[in-house]
């Protein structure tokens, strides 16, 4: 059978720089850091590392989303999914239109699922008993417990499911919403991923793990993928949600198409439940598998969204990876790479979806994001073409971006401008 074409319709983002995409996008494109001091947890003490990109109350107070009581009874990653799913969904002007409800889906997940709501209920369970537990501590902090709240709320009873894939997840998401729609099975589909783990189990776990930057005073500059100072990567919170459509169901309605998602590759390590595989040979397959996929060769993509979290490891298998797929800058001198994790920190399972968003976002600009803080370029990765500390115009029919998760979970996807 011929594989229909998927295009985006509506995004959905809630950052540590606000609700929607345009204030993403405007964030990472001029090169603002959304890392800080931690403001939302109670106790720090203790704590060695201090910074996140955090989301403050000052740019998203869920009263101005939920009524109270909806609020107390929806984990913080469930918040900022709904409402993510909520300006993608009104974004896309979907449900003006009259679309099978069966065949409109929802493919949402989150790596780790309601963190504040286990720490908070095992909390009241030591101090109160175990009588004191709510009952709505489980669909709280199920990781797809977000999937299920958003096809409850827009009457989606289609594919209905979550991917867990550590920080891949959110691009599984989007991979597997596109591969439904390409083959029959839904017409619509709400995707992405969301997460929210900066809290006491959260940054203390992962500051345990020795995976966390310490540079606590000067929190915009502790994210530094492929600087030869990095230390570590920079926890950060937020959603992304994009509704993908099959290309003649979108043009009958009339809707507004961003861009065309034309490839999906996924690969797994089978080497580390945390370490990267150390030649990139499985990431750069996940690379070749989408190449395939799309139907291009590595000299149509432009522009790269790397994972490019800023630890050691991870930067240099990445780079190897590429390497391997595209050549070096001498090679491939057309081809721009950067990674937005340098302003946004690490969304975890979100950041798939939410930089899935920083490629349309450069396909519609001619407008490739910088990487910041990549002062002194780590002589391990220097053959490739970073964009440094400031964004730079150029053509971008096709990017591609890597999403790569603990457990050697590797996802790619490709977007390309639509003509």
């Amino acid at each position: 059978m011929t594989k229909r074409r998927v295009v985006v319709t509506g995004m959905g983002v809630v950052s540590p720089y606000g609700v929607g995409s345009d204030k993403l996008w405007d964030g990472v494109v001029n090169g603002r850091s959304a890392v800080s001091k931690i403001e939302n947890m109670e106790d720090m003490s203790g704590h060695t590392v201090l910074i996140g990109g955090e989301i403050k109350e000052s740019v998203f107070n869920p009263i101005d989303y939920f009524e109270p009581k909806e609020a107390r009874r929806l984990d913080k990653y469930l918040q900022y999914a709904i409402t993510a799913a909520r300006e993608a969904v009104k974004d896309s002007k979907i449900l003006e239109s009259d679309i099978d409800p069966y065949r409109f889906g929802v493919i949402v997940g989150s790596a780790a699922g309601g963190f504040h709501t286990i720490e908070k209920s095992y909390a009241d369970m030591i101090n109160k008993g175990p009588t004191k537990c709510s009952p709505f501590t489980i669909p709280m902090l199920i990781c797809d417990m977000g999937a299920g709240k958003i096809s409850i709320e827009f009457g989606a009873k289609g594919v209905n499911k979550a991917v867990v894939s550590a920080c891949a997840t959110s691009a599984h998401c989007i991979g597997d919403a596109f591969r439904t729609i390409q083959y029959g099975e839904a017409d619509a589909i709400i995707a992405g991923g969301s997460e929210a783990v900066i809290c006491m189990i959260g940054l203390g776990a992962f500051t345990a793990a020795k995976t966390l930057s310490k540079r606590n005073d000067e929190p915009a500059k502790a994210s530094r993928p492929y600087d030869k100072d990095r230390d570590g990567f920079v926890m950060a919170e937020g959603a992304g949600i994009l509704i993908l459509e099959e290309l003649e169901h979108a043009k009958k309605r009339g809707a507004k198409i961003y861009a065309e998602i034309i490839g999906y590759g996924q690969t797994g390590d089978a080497h580390d439940v945390v370490a990267p595989c150390p030649d990139g040979s499985s990431a750069a397959k996940a690379m070749e598998f989408a190449l395939n996929d799309a139907g291009i060769k590595p000299c149509d993509v432009q522009y790269i969204n790397t994972h490019g979290t800023s630890t050691h490891l991870g930067d240099i298998a990445e780079s190897m990876a590429i390497s391997k797929v595209f050549g070096d800058k001498t090679q491939n001198p057309n081809l721009k790479i950067s990674s937005t994790k340098s302003e946004t920190g690490h969304m975890l399972g979100a950041s798939g979806a939410v930089e899935s968003v920083i490629c349309i976002n450069a396909i519609k600009s001619s407008m490739v994001p910088p990487t910041i803080n990549l002062d002194n370029l780590d002589e391990e990765v220097a053959n490739l073409n970073y964009v440094a500390n400031k964004a730079e115009h150029t053509n971008v029919d096709i990017a591609l971006t890597n999403s790569f998760g603990f457990g050697g979970h590797n996802a790619v996807l490709i977007y390309k401008k639509y003509n």
